[in-house]
C-alpha cells in the first residue's frame, strides 16, 4: 500500500503525533519510557488479541524526516515507512508505504487475497486518520 498526501500541519506537529503514539505503545507493552533519540533500533514484543504476538522493530526515527518500523510475526513481516518533508511552515508532504513479506506459499496467497478484499478499506481508513490529524491541529 502506498499513500502520498499533503497535510495542512507543520512537520513538527506531525512528528509530535508520531512520537506520542510510539511512546504510548512502548509504555503499554514494556513499561519503559523512551525519548525519541532512543527509538531507532528499539525492539519489543507486542501482544494482540487471542494470544497473538508480534515483534516490533523501529528501524529508523529521524525527526522531521522519516519513521520506519517493521512488524514480525510467524506468518509475515510488514515493513512500514513514513517519509515526510516540509513544504512550508504549515504544510507537510507525507509518503507512506507498506510492504508485506509472507512466509510460505499459502500465506502469500492468503495475504494477496486479504489485500485485494481489504486493501481499499485499509487505505480509506489510513486517509481518514490523516484527516483526523489535520483536524486535531486546527482545533
Amino acid at each position: 500500500m502506498e499513500v502520498v498526501k499533503e497535510l495542512k500541519v507543520p512537520i513538527d506537529y506531525l512528528f509530535d503525533v508520531f512520537e506520542q503514539s510510539i511512546q504510548s505503545d512502548i509504555l503499554a507493552q514494556t513499561g519503559k519510557k523512551l525519548n525519541e533519540n532512543e527509538f531507532t533500533g528499539f525492539e519489543y514484543v507486542k501482544d494482540f488479541s487471542k494470544g497473538n504476538q508480534a515483534t516490533i522493530q523501529i528501524e529508523k526515527y529521524e525527526r522531521n524526516r522519516a519513521y520506519y518500523y517493521s512488524t514480525h510475526t510467524d506468518k509475515n513481516k510488514i515493513s512500514v515507512r513514513y517519509d515526510v518533508h516540509s513544504l512550508d511552515e504549515e504544510t507537510s508532504k507525507l509518503h507512506y508505504s507498506e510492504e508485506i513479506i509472507s512466509n510460505g506459499f499459502l500465506q502469500k496467497m492468503n495475504d494477496a487475497l486479504v489485500g485485494l478484499v481489504w486493501g481499499f478499506l485499509k487505505k480509506k481508513r489510513f486517509k481518514e486518520m490523516l484527516n483526523q490529524i489535520e483536524q486535531s491541529y486546527t482545533e
